[in-house]
């Protein structure tokens, strides 16, 4: 996704995940616990917490401060966990929230764990049979399982909010390449562009992988193409819909038949 974003000029976009978000949580934590903050806020709440919203956002403003381009792309998951918290900081930020069916992202984890099988995942997943690998993985502290925690808690959202996200199914942007990266564009605020997806600009330096132990890659690819689809177990695949039901009526309700005509990318937090 991030590559695609690039192809417009007016996006600053290096293709890497970005500590801003971890920093910015981490500077809450932080200040919620200093002694001489705390001790302000009795005869001088308004004054300091003050201090402190211009603080952040100097912070997180200054992060980005050489960029000479319209819009700048963050990327770090957990800023759907830290939605609210952005966009007090910065109203006018939007997010893009990636989506694919469940059983195939548990299906590419599992495929490149088995081309990678000598070595173990940094949670030691390894051990697991592969049901119980399936079912570690959507934990709610584990590479799946996480995320989606964020997802279920869009629909508690205020409208308001909801509507400065986007979701994209991954299925859809890749039998619609040209279609949804211009809707994306205009939805971003930015000129039209219609990219070539047959002929993409590589972006930047590459993402490490070595430090998931080579388990979750990053790709970069010249053009836009469908991946061979993964071969889930019946057992694996009914197991992760049952407990993910929400998700697939929420984000997949055509889930299990054609949703090449379904709309995607919409706004308000919900595609359909």
């Amino acid at each position: 996704m991030c590559q695609m974003l690039a192809q417009h000029p007016e996006i600053e976009c290096d293709g890497l995940s970005s500590p801003l978000c971890n920093m910015v949580l981490g500077i809450r934590r932080m200040i919620s616990d200093d002694q001489f903050f705390l001790a302000q806020l009795d005869y001088s709440f308004e004054r300091s917490y003050a201090h402190l919203a211009s603080a952040m956002q100097g912070f997180l403003r200054g992060w980005n401060r050489d960029c000479g381009k319209k819009a700048v792309v963050d990327k770090n998951r957990a800023w759907l966990h830290a939605v609210e918290l952005l966009l007090q900081l910065e109203p006018d930020a939007k997010l893009i929230v990636c989506l694919r069916e469940l059983g195939q992202i548990y299906g590419s984890i599992e495929a490149q764990h088995q081309r990678t099988i000598l070595m173990d995942f940094k949670d030691h997943l390894a051990d697991f049979d592969r049901f119980g690998r399936a079912d570690m993985l959507f934990a709610k502290d584990k590479a799946i399982g996480a995320p989606l925690i964020s997802l279920h808690a869009v629909a508690d959202l205020p409208k308001a909010v909801q509507e400065r996200l986007y979701m994209l199914r991954f299925g859809d942007l890749i039998e619609r390449p040209e279609a949804l990266m211009s809707q994306i564009y205009s939805w971003l605020g930015l000129s039209p562009l219609q990219i070539n997806p047959q002929k993409l600009a590589m972006i930047g330096p590459r993402e490490s992988d070595s430090h998931y132990g080579m388990k979750y890659l990053h790709k970069q690819s010249e053009r836009v193409g469908i991946p061979k689809k993964h071969e889930i177990p019946a057992r694996i695949q009914a197991q992760i819909e049952s407990e993910c039901a929400w998700y697939y009526q929420f984000l997949y309700p055509q889930h299990g038949s054609s949703t090449a005509s379904a709309q995607a990318g919409v706004p308000a937090g919900k595609a359909r």
